[in-house]
């Protein structure tokens, strides 16, 4: 069995971290998304992995390299514009050839990996596994209509859905759905829809089965979705650090992972929490479910849920920073200026909330 992962893509619901940052390389728990999908795959066993990307961008590449720290043997596929997952498929095909294979949508998060779902796609023997995920906005997602324990249809992003499962980003099949990627027209929004292809494959009558995510599936497609990954990633964090950078005023309680290049000064840490290489926390509160990657610099503030990337300054801040992502060198500092102004310097689609 091979691997198809998907990494491209212009991420428009995560704006503005996006403008320069591709979506599938922002740090959930301090690791690239992408990451998990390729720890996912390497630990079912499987060693041919195809990742589609951004025709004219190497950032993917760059970053992931030839698959060998996992084990992997990775090829690239380029996509020239984001046509819909189905068209991810097509372009695919020559790398997958006539074998079965896992299509991942390398933005997702799920617990326990992928190996069971494999599992139950081989014991059934079916041309197409889908893995059902039961969420409240069904509306966002291919939501399956099953009649007598079977899926006899599946509608894209309808309106009023029929169920509230949704279509995890989890696929699995054999060599027929070159066939539907192949037959089917774009929908109204110029994209080949993968909907759309699970639906030729039931009109054809070849057999689609299915099972569901029993633990917790994120789709990481907005700020709030990787909050949430990086609270449920955080959640299993068992404690690693050592006390060569954190000084003798400092408390750390729970589960937290400090880098040992990182220097904790005078400061209260409250896990699950994690602190990257040459960070640096002084006089600070750092509270549950935040990540803080390399470089950042936290003083006199106190950061709680959110997701700090590297190289940020956070200084002399009177309230607590909360439920918030701030991209790469990010700097939210307190100025004395007269009389007293806030002022920003922000890039498109940014958001703040002032209290």
């Amino acid at each position: 069995m091979k691997a198809l992962i998907t990494s491209g893509g212009r991420g428009t619901r995560l704006r503005p971290i996006t403008h320069t940052q591709n979506k599938h390389l922002i740090p959930i728990a301090n690791k690239p998304i992408l990451h998990y999908a390729l720890d996912y795959v390497s630990e079912a066993g499987i060693t041919e992995v195809g990742i589609v990307t951004n025709a004219g961008s190497t950032a993917v590449q760059d970053a992931i390299g030839d698959g060998s720290r996992w084990g992997i043997e990775i090829t690239y596929i380029p996509q020239a514009e984001p046509l819909g997952l189905a068209h991810v498929v097509k372009i695919s095909e020559d790398f997958i050839g006539q074998e079965p294979f896992i299509f991942y949508l390398g933005d997702n998060i799920v617990v326990g990996g992928i190996q069971r779902f494999i599992d139950e796609f081989e014991r059934a023997g079916s041309n197409c596994h889908l893995v059902l995920a039961e969420v409240k906005d069904p509306e966002r997602f291919g939501v399956p209509v099953i009649e007598n324990n079977r899926i006899v249809r599946v509608e894209e992003k309808p309106e009023h859905p029929k169920s509230n499962f949704a279509v995890s980003g989890i696929y699995l099949y054999d060599h027929h759905i070159f066939e539907a990627v192949n037959n089917i027209e774009p929908s109204g929004r110029g994209e080949l829809e993968i909907s759309d292809a699970h639906q030729y494959l039931l009109d054809k009558g070849l057999e689609v089965s299915y099972s569901e995510i029993t633990g917790w599936w994120k789709d990481t497609g907005k700020p709030l979705d990787l909050l949430e990954a990086n609270r449920l990633i955080l959640d299993n964090l068992p404690s690693n650090y050592v006390d060569q950078g954190i000084d003798g005023d400092t408390t750390v309680l729970g589960r937290v992972e400090i880098a040992g290049s990182a220097r904790i000064v005078n400061s209260n840490i409250r896990g699950p929490a994690i602190i990257g290489e040459n960070a640096v926390v002084e006089n600070a509160y750092i509270g549950p479910y935040t990540s803080i990657a390399r470089d950042a610099i936290i003083r006199n503030c106190e950061v709680e849920y959110s997701i700090i990337l590297n190289g940020c300054r956070l200084e002399d801040v009177d309230l607590r920073i909360e439920s918030s992502l701030l991209g790469e060198e990010a700097e939210i500092v307190k100025a004395d200026p007269k009389p007293k102004t806030h002022r920003f310097i922000i890039g498109n689609q940014s958001r703040i909330e002032i209290t």
